[in-house]
C-alpha cells in the first residue's frame, strides 16, 4: 500500500483526493539545504541574536498590535492565564506581527520534508517521520475546512499563520477565539492570540510565575557540570541549585518550582547565564532554544514596557 492509500485509511479521507492533493506537491531542492545544520556552525552569541528581535520597529509595532487587540489579549489572559505580552512577543518573533508569515506552498515543503528528507542530516529518520505525522495532519486540516491545499503558503517548514503553527498544533491548540465559527490564523489576529495563549496553557504554562530569574556563578566554586547535565529542563530545587554554587537572591529564594541553568553564550565573550523556570521551559516547547526563549522575553518586557508609558 502506498503512502498516499494508507493516509488516506488512517485519516478517513477519500484516497483519491489524498493522491491527487500529494501528486501535485513539488519537491523543492531549497527546503532540503534548509534544514540541514550550517557546514561551518558560526558561534553563538546571544547580543547578536537578541538585536534581531529587540528593535524599535519590532517594539513599535508590538505596542500597535496589543493596542489595537487589547480587548482579545486581556481575554485571553483572563482565559488561559498566559501573559499578554508573552503572547504579543510571541506573534512579534515568529512574523513581525503578520509581515512575513512565509511563501513556500505548505504542501510543497511537507512534501519535500516527509519524502525526501536530507538523508546526511543526523536526525533524518525522526524528521522524516515528524514531516509525514505533518502532511497528513495538513491533508485533514484542509479536507475538513474546504481549504484549496495548493493555495496555502507559510514557512520553509510548513508553519502557518501570524503565529507560525505546524499543522498538528493547529490541530491541537487553535481555537476559534473570535466565534465566528471558523478558526483561521492567517486574518483573524483573535484566532491567533487565543491559540498562542491556549498553545501555552496545554505545556503548563503558570500564571503569576517569573520565567527567570538572575543568578551568579563563582568560577571554581560551581559544579557547572551537574547544573548543565539536564540542559534547559527545570530540575533542581532552589536549596539543590545553590548548594551546587549558584546564589540567587530576592524573590529567586522564595520560589517554589525546579530551577534551571541557562546558558546563553556570547561569541568569544563570557556566557551569560539566568536561572530559569518551568514558564522559561514552556516558552521553549514553541520552539527548542534558549534563545529564542530569551528573545520573546526581553520583546515582551520591551513592548510591556512601551505599553505603560503610552497610557
Amino acid at each position: 500500500m502506498d503512502w498516499s492509500t494508507a493516509a488516506a485509511e488512517r485519516l478517513q479521507l477519500d484516497p483519491q483526493w489524498v493522491k491527487k492533493q500529494v501528486g501535485q506537491a513539488r519537491r523543492l531542492p531549497s527546503v532540503e539545504r534548509l534544514v540541514l545544520p550550517p557546514s561551518s556552525p558560526a558561534a553563538k552569541n546571544w547580543a547578536a541574536y537578541r538585536a534581531r528581535f529587540i528593535e524599535p520597529q519590532r517594539i513599535q509595532a508590538g505596542l500597535r498590535f496589543w493596542q489595537t487587540h487589547r480587548s482579545d489579549l486581556e481575554r485571553a489572559e483572563q482565559e488561559y492565564g498566559v501573559a499578554a505580552s508573552v503572547v504579543v512577543a510571541i506573534i512579534g518573533v515568529e512574523t513581525f506581527y503578520g509581515q512575513y508569515t512565509g511563501n513556500f506552498r505548505v504542501i510543497d515543503a511537507l512534501a519535500t520534508l516527509a519524502f525526501h528528507f536530507p538523508a546526511s542530516h543526523p536526525r533524518a529518520a525522526a524528521r522524516e517521520s515528524f514531516f509525514k505525522g505533518e502532511l497528513e495532519q495538513f491533508l485533514a486540516l484542509t479536507s475538513r475546512s474546504g481549504a484549496d491545499p495548493m493555495s496555502i503558503r507559510g514557512s520553509f517548514a510548513g508553519a502557518m499563520g501570524l503565529p507560525q503553527f505546524m499543522p498538528s498544533s493547529w490541530a491541537r491548540h487553535a481555537v476559534d477565539f473570535d466565534g465566528n465559527g471558523r478558526i483561521d490564523l492567517f486574518n483573524s489576529p483573535a484566532d491567533a492570540i487565543g491559540s498562542v495563549a491556549n498553545y501555552f496553557k496545554a505545556f503548563d504554562w503558570r500564571p503569576g510565575m517569573p520565567t527567570h530569574y538572575p543568578v551568579t556563578l563563582t568560577p571554581g566554586q560551581t559544579d557547572m557540570d551537574s547544573l548543565m547535565a539536564p540542559d534547559i529542563l527545570p530540575t533542581f530545587s532552589v536549596a539543590n541549585f545553590v548548594s551546587k554554587g549558584a546564589s540567587l537572591s530576592g524573590a529567586a529564594l522564595q520560589h517554589t518550582g525546579p530551577l534551571a541553568l541557562i546558558e546563553l553564550r556570547n561569541g568569544t565573550d563570557a556566557p551569560s547565564y539566568v536561572a530559569g523556570t518551568e514558564n522559561f521551559y514552556a516558552i521553549t516547547r514553541y520552539n527548542w532554544s534558549s534563545y529564542y526563549a530569551m528573545a520573546v522575553i526581553d520583546l515582551a518586557e520591551a513592548v510591556s514596557r512601551e505599553m505603560q508609558n503610552s497610557r
